[in-house]
């Protein structure tokens, strides 16, 4: 598959100057772009899977007329925040 191009942006020399400073060794311009872009697409990606299953379950809520108290979806929040902190542990 051939690489493709993205187009080119003008910047401040201050923000240029600030990026170059963070690069790590042997780390070029090029590549801190690249991370950054595909940091940013896959945090959209992951945001609008969020947003679609939030709509989903809103649809779903309407549809049955079940829906959770505040204290039950905390309660079961809790317990996947309780259940992660132990599979960590492990």
């Amino acid at each position: 598959m051939k690489t493709a191009t993205l187009p080119p942006i003008r910047i401040a020399p201050a923000l240029r100057e600030q990026v170059e400073a963070l690069l790590a060794e042997d780390e070029t311009l090029s590549a801190f772009i690249e991370t950054a872009v595909r940091d940013a697409a896959r945090r959209r990606l992951h945001q609008s899977e969020f947003i679609a299953r939030g709509l989903a379950s809103r649809e779903q809520a309407l549809a049955t007329g079940a829906y959770l108290s505040l204290d039950e979806a905390m309660q079961r929040l809790r317990g996947r925040l309780d259940r992660a902190r132990e599979a960590q542990q492990a």
